[in-house]
């Protein structure tokens, strides 16, 4: 099923002006459902068809695009971060409040981002495909975004439903946490997710 958003789907310029702090509201509702911590300092943003558009329509605002080229382009780097019924897909934010201890971490978790899984029941983990745009890690630095891909063959997929344990986690040399099995609107919210 193709999810993609396409230009007749996005409000003008004047029109999203209009109704932006609205749709905005709306947003901001659903994403507090859809975002998970592991440990201390990372967080994943679960992206959906919704949370994708609002951000096409805000880099639209932003960079006042309007011709038709430029919208495409957008919709081109975005659409891919929309899950496809068969997987899930993140943005991972590695946060810390101060600048110093930041840049210890992020030198400290290089790779990080090919260490997150996800278990479902009693099957494997599940390892997240990490930043299939562009390589975000230098020898010395991670970058402190990540755009995660979680990807299930048709077995898993038949056993992910609300009822199901489904426990994510890291398991980095030196950020190694799990969630414990999540539950409650976000996991109603990305069992939704797949088709």
């Amino acid at each position: 099923m193709n999810k993609d958003i396409l230009i007749n789907d996005l409000m003008s310029l004047e029109e999203y002006a209009k109704n932006r702090s609205e749709f905005r509201k709306g947003i901001l509702l659903h994403k507090q459902y859809r975002n998970l911590q592991i440990g201390d300092a990372v967080t994943l943003f679960f992206e959906d068809r919704r949370t994708i558009h609002y951000q096409i329509q805000e880099m639209l605002r932003i960079e006042k695009i309007f011709e038709e080229e430029g919208i495409r382009e957008e919709l081109s780097s975005y659409n891919p971060l929309i899950p496809n019924g068969d997987n899930w897909k993140a943005t991972m934010m590695i946060q810390y409040t101060d600048p110093q201890e930041r840049q210890i971490a992020l030198s400290k978790m290089v790779g990080i981002e090919d260490c997150v899984w996800v278990k479902v029941g009693d099957n494997e983990l599940i390892y997240a495909v990490a930043d299939e745009d562009l390589d975000r890690t230098r020898e010395d630095k991670t970058s402190s975004v990540h755009f995660l891909r979680f990807q299930f063959d048709s077995d898993i997929l038949d056993e992910i439903n609300e009822t199901a344990s489904i426990v994510f986690g890291i398991d980095h040399k030196h950020y190694d946490t799990n969630t414990g099995d999540i539950e409650g609107k976000l996991k109603t919210s990305i069992v939704n997710d797949l088709d």
